[in-house]
């Protein structure tokens, strides 16, 4: 990964690393103000929105049918910086968004294996939020903050072999105090390695 990220891995699993203030506010306002302007789905709980491909809840799968064209030209340049800075070794053509309303989250799973490849990225969009890990094997947990504009990296143990989930709540506790969540938003990146 270049060296030119400012990165932290403060108690996360082996293999995740956080990206503090990856994007800039201007960026985060412009990719709300897009998504905003595109149609949100509502096939889950939570309002989803696919690019690059449709990622089929059900099935577990990305299907032969699931490409939906190239990442949107606002999109893009993020999808590149991911690639030229080392985070991707090629360029990830699939972004889901997913926006939580408080007390909105997404239960504990790994990414499907032989859909994506080896790294996850997920940047965080206007308000921060507790992400849990737990080692598949062991049950062991572990918990990070995440703050708007970061990114967080997934790769090897922590891609593989733990599970992350935004438990479903209104509030977080920082420090002994309790913060509430606003509206929260992550663009997921990952790169399509099979289609069913």
């Amino acid at each position: 990964m270049g060296s030119s990220l400012n990165t932290t891995s403060t108690n996360l699993p082996p293999g995740a690393i956080c990206l503090p203030s990856f994007i800039s506010a201007e960026e985060e306002a412009a990719f709300v103000g897009h998504l905003d302007a595109c149609e949100w789905s509502t096939e889950l709980k939570r309002r989803v929105q696919h690019f690059g491909y449709r990622y089929d809840y059900r099935a577990r799968a990305v299907t032969a049918d699931a490409y939906l064209g190239p990442l949107p030209v606002w999109l893009a340049p993020l999808a590149e910086r991911l690639r030229e800075t080392g985070v991707f070794c090629s360029l990830p053509d699939q972004v889901i968004a997913n926006e939580y309303l408080p007390g909105q989250g997404i239960s504990a799973h790994v990414d499907c294996v032989p859909c994506f490849g080896d790294a996850i990225v997920s940047v965080s969009l206007l308000s921060s939020c507790e992400m849990v890990f737990r080692e598949r094997r062991s049950g062991a947990k572990r918990a990070v903050r995440l703050e708007p504009r970061s990114a967080v990296l997934l790769t090897e143990a922590a891609r593989y072999n733990w599970t992350h989930e935004i438990p479903a709540r209104k509030s977080d506790a920082v420090d002994g105090v309790r913060i509430e969540r606003a509206r929260r938003i992550s663009l997921t990146f990952r790169k399509v390695i099979r289609t069913g």
